[in-house]
């Protein structure tokens, strides 16, 4: 992951405002065990929203109707990735994603960087 990032330009890597709530969720579901981790977490999630201040993406009426467009039989996403791939479908992007599988069969373009052949 580390590899692609400093691959690519910083001004042309966007993130979901979904994706602050999910690292947020890992947070809050570790602090109870491990407050002193979820502490060091926080405060990298600070630094990621305050890095991409301006490049975080919302969930927009846009968006909204893409992912209703998208949450159809035979292939229904979970929500939050279908709200991912609509996000990226809107603004003609390509996803990075770990998790391939979850958005495979929405229509956007996918680059795992985990996956040595594609990064």
């Amino acid at each position: 992951m580390l590899a692609w990032h400093q691959a690519h330009q910083h001004a042309d890597v966007y993130i979901s405002v979904l994706v602050v709530g999910e690292i947020r969720q890992g947070v809050e579901r570790l602090r109870p065990r491990k407050p002193g981790q979820a502490e060091v977490l926080e405060q990298w999630l600070d630094g990621l929203v305050a890095m991409y201040q301006d490049r975080i993406l919302p969930v927009t009426v846009e968006v909204a109707q893409q992912w209703g467009r998208l949450n159809v039989p035979p292939y229904i996403p979970p929500i939050v990735d279908g709200l991912m791939a609509a996000t990226a479908l809107v603004h003609r992007m390509t996803l990075v994603t770990r998790n391939v599988v979850d958005f495979v069969r929405t229509g956007v373009p996918i680059v795992n960087p985990f996956d040595p052949a594609q990064s």
